[in-house]
């Protein structure tokens, strides 16, 4: 299933790049529904950086609730080459639970969108192979699949744009203080 989000910000691309690579801990606060976030890996290659970001999120799942489903059902890996000078991001994520049957990934592209402004533009795609979930039968496998995709694409497109949000107001907030400084 296609996972597709655009996103406007009132930053240049560089500006916006730079603080989904570098900033993405200091992130944490502006995204209410993550817990966690840890840089498990850098490497640098001159424009080409790969990160390994693990996440939790949940922060919007009651306490209780999270017991008992376990911190693994809200968290998830993101393998991630980034590229500043295409201003591109080449990902895949590893969910922590049905690790072998969900597939996702795609390329993140930081655009210019007017003066001073970037498209961030997310496109991916997101699989449930139904031959690979662990205890559900295959007569119905092949829905189960279908509705986990469905949910799990429409959660991701709406945390996309809490995303661009909370990019939004780091990004302002960090802009005034450098000018107030």
């Amino acid at each position: 299933m296609e996972l597709h989000s655009d996103a406007h910000l009132p930053f240049p691309p560089d500006v916006v790049f730079a603080a989904c690579r570098d900033d993405v801990v200091e992130l944490l606060p502006y995204l209410p529904k993550i817990r966690t976030i840890e840089v498990a890996s850098r490497k640098e290659r001159g424009p080409v950086v790969e990160l390994v970001v693990s996440w939790r999120g949940g922060g919007d799942v009651p306490g209780p609730l999270r017991a008992i489903l376990g911190d693994s059902m809200f968290s998830w890996t993101d393998y991630a080459t980034w590229d500043a000078s295409a201003m591109r991001v080449d990902w895949r994520t590893e969910t922590h639970v049905f690790t072998e049957a969900v597939r996702c990934g795609g390329s993140d592209r930081f655009l210019p969108d007017g003066a001073g402004s970037t498209l961030l533009e997310v496109r991916g795609e997101l699989q449930v192979d139904p031959q690979r979930l662990r205890g559900v039968p295959g007569v119905i496998a092949p829905k189960v699949a279908r509705a986990m995709e469905e949910f799990l694409v429409g959660k991701i497109h709406s945390d996309l744009a809490l995303t661009a949000k909370g990019i939004l107001k780091y990004l302002e907030e960090r802009s005034s203080s450098r000018r107030v400084a």
